[in-house]
């Protein structure tokens, strides 16, 4: 198998959160909603994220552990998505800052508690270039 493309679905109870947070905070324009799952794609050719409402009791809801990574272009942008995140009081995981394994960014979460690591690749540190393949 040689997927060409992968997106997470996370299920939950209501979407309206999902709706809202990431189409006014990430950027996300609604590319499918038939009222119980929705579709959003970030950018022209970006990726997409999914979610689902729960289609019966047994189906599980949502319970944490997800981070989806969202690289951006440059540090001007992580810069910048910060500066959104921080003014609209979203909680912040972990700080902006340059981490040695070669990336400076920053976590928040989502409505659901789905952890959004938003970042950009810098060089790494020399202890960290040997884990590169």
């Amino acid at each position: 198998m040689l997927p060409i493309d992968v997106s997470p679905t996370v299920t939950v109870d209501d979407l309206g959160p999902a709706r809202e947070f990431y189409t006014t905070h990430l950027q996300g324009r609604l590319i499918f909603d038939c009222g119980w799952y929705i579709g959003l794609k970030f950018g022209e050719r970006g990726p997409t994220m999914h979610f689902m409402q729960r289609r019966s009791p047994d189906q599980p809801a949502y319970q944490g552990g997800l981070t989806c990574n969202l690289k951006l272009e440059n540090a001007a942008k992580v810069e910048e998505a910060h500066q959104r995140v921080t003014e609209a009081g979203l909680p912040l995981v972990m700080p902006l800052e340059d981490h040695p394994w070669g990336d400076r960014g920053f976590c928040t979460l989502d409505p659901y508690g789905v952890a959004l690591y938003v970042y950009v690749e810098i060089e790494p540190s020399e202890e960290f270039k040997q884990y590169f393949v």
